[in-house]
């Protein structure tokens, strides 16, 4: 070559392949080249050197042959003659590139992924906490009717126990009046025994007559209103059992609500219910559920008042017939003491044991109303006491705290409890010894029919069985 000429770089000896081996190494080099992204289209450009002479080549080794070479099967995928200095920057710009698109996309996807995490962690937890409340506002709806259900039946528990003990008054009224009934028949029976000469129709079996009449009248009147009782304690047992049914209901979905009030995301007993979301088709509504409550406890409180109604008219019945039959009686006395004053002396002895013994019911009866009394005034403190407590029951959350306040309110009401159990039970004791006075009477007007029979025939065979005509207690049905 001249001196002047341009020389072109001068490249390494290509190692030997054979053809297939070129064709793969062709194939892999172009593969490369695609995944790269960089293609030769041109030779590199000259570069101008400034002419001097070449040294002399001293010795030049054999390149890629030899068992250690490179050449052969064992570079077959490899590009044999080396990158240019764009393409290896292309190649760095390249992998520059993706992997901060890499790194902006990973990025993007992970604030993406926090910000959606962090809102649907909120929106679960305000989810769940207005479903708490909702639940909560549940219970307090179920149990506000559970509490007005409780208190109609205990009400109308309370007044079906009074109808009761009504019902047994006039039983016991009834039954009562077979006495004087008997007497009276008995009276006119024994009076038809008369001698000729005092065989007359005088006042005293006038007054028989207007006795047996008014205790066949008071009978039958009895005898419809026991009737009406037995009618009116089946229709309050019947709304009851409603009230009951319904406040069962009430406190089983109110243990379920409040079960559900407490599950948290904590909860061990918690799983998947995919079939759950969805309205049964029986479901009631808000309005109908609350109407259904209102309607028994309307229902039962009109129940209640009929019997209250009632137990006031039999209250009644009973007071009037009483008071009838025993002015009556009092009539009849009257007739036939005109006839029996000789054993007045013998009466006197008795009936001053017998005073004495109706002072002492007296002063029993007053000492049971003070008994009763003392138990009624027990009734407010109880309620201030219960109500507090009751009141204090809605307080919220952790404000529903066993303080002294709640300990002292409780033992409070044991206290109040154990008191009115003490009266209570001196009542009862009160009321026994009543009905022994009653009984000693009884015996001591027994007693004076017995020395009052010895001696007329009007006493013996009338007047003993006036004596144990039924006082107006009895006649009332109180006993």
């Amino acid at each position: 070559a001249e001196r002047g000429a341009v020389r072109r770089p001068r490249r390494e000896p290509r190692p030997f392949l054979t053809s297939g081996a070129r064709g793969r190494a062709a194939a892999r080099r172009e593969a490369s080249m695609a995944q790269s992204g960089v293609l030769l289209t041109r030779e590199p450009a000259p570069q101008a050197v400034p002419v001097s002479e070449l040294p002399m080549k001293v010795y030049e080794a054999a390149l890629n042959t030899g068992p250690d070479s490179s050449c052969g099967l064992a570079t077959a995928g490899f590009r044999t003659a080396k990158y240019l200095t764009e393409e290896w920057h292309q190649h760095n710009y390249a992998q520059y590139h993706q992997a901060f698109a890499d790194r902006d996309g990973s990025e993007r996807c992970r604030h993406e992924s926090q910000s959606l995490a962090a809102c649907t962690a909120a929106l679960a937890q305000r989810t769940q906490e207005d479903s708490t409340t909702k639940l909560g506002q549940r219970l307090q709806d179920t149990h506000f009717w559970k509490a007005e259900l409780q208190r109609e039946i205990e009400d109308l528990t309370a007044e079906t126990d009074l109808l009761a003990a009504q019902k047994v008054r006039l039983e016991r009224a009834l039954d009562a009046t077979e006495v004087p009934y008997t007497i009276a028949t008995d009276n006119l029976q024994c009076r038809e025994r008369r001698q000729p000469a005092d065989l007359v129709r005088d006042q005293v079996e006038t007054e028989l007559l207007k006795e047996v009449e008014l205790i066949r009248n008071v009978q039958e009147l009895l005898k419809r209103t026991l009737m009406q009782a037995v009618n009116q304690m089946q229709l309050n047992r019947d709304h009851k059992q409603i009230c009951e049914m319904d406040w069962s209901d009430k406190v089983e979905t109110y243990n379920i609500d409040d079960k559900c009030g407490r599950y948290n995301n904590q909860s061990t007993n918690i799983q998947f219910h995919p079939s759950s979301s969805k309205f049964e088709e029986s479901a009631s509504t808000p309005e109908t559920w609350a109407k259904f409550s209102h309607d028994n406890i309307y229902r039962a409180e009109r129940e209640r008042l009929a019997s209250i109604n009632l137990r006031l008219l039999i209250d009644n019945i009973l007071h009037d017939t009483a008071e009838d039959l025993h002015l009556q009686c009092a009539a009849v006395d009257e007739a036939f003491a005109k006839r029996c004053e000789e054993m007045e002396d013998a009466k006197h002895k008795l009936e001053h044991h017998l005073k004495k013994t109706l002072k002492e019911i007296g002063d029993q009866e007053n000492n049971i109303a003070a008994l009763k009394q003392a138990i009624k005034d027990k009734e407010a403190p109880l309620k201030v006491a219960q109500t507090r407590l009751y009141d204090r029951s809605f307080r919220p959350n952790v404000e529903l705290c066993r303080d002294p306040a709640q300990f002292r309110l409780i033992s409070e009401v044991e206290e109040l409890t154990e008191s009115i159990e003490s009266l209570k039970q001196k009542l009862l004791e009160a009321e026994q010894s009543l009905r022994n006075l009653e009984d000693t009477r009884m015996s001591l007007e027994k007693e004076i029919a017995v020395k009052s029979n010895s001696i007329f025939i009007d006493r013996q065979k009338c007047m003993a069985h006036r004596t144990r005509y039924p006082v107006v207690l009895k006649l009332a049905g109180y006993q």
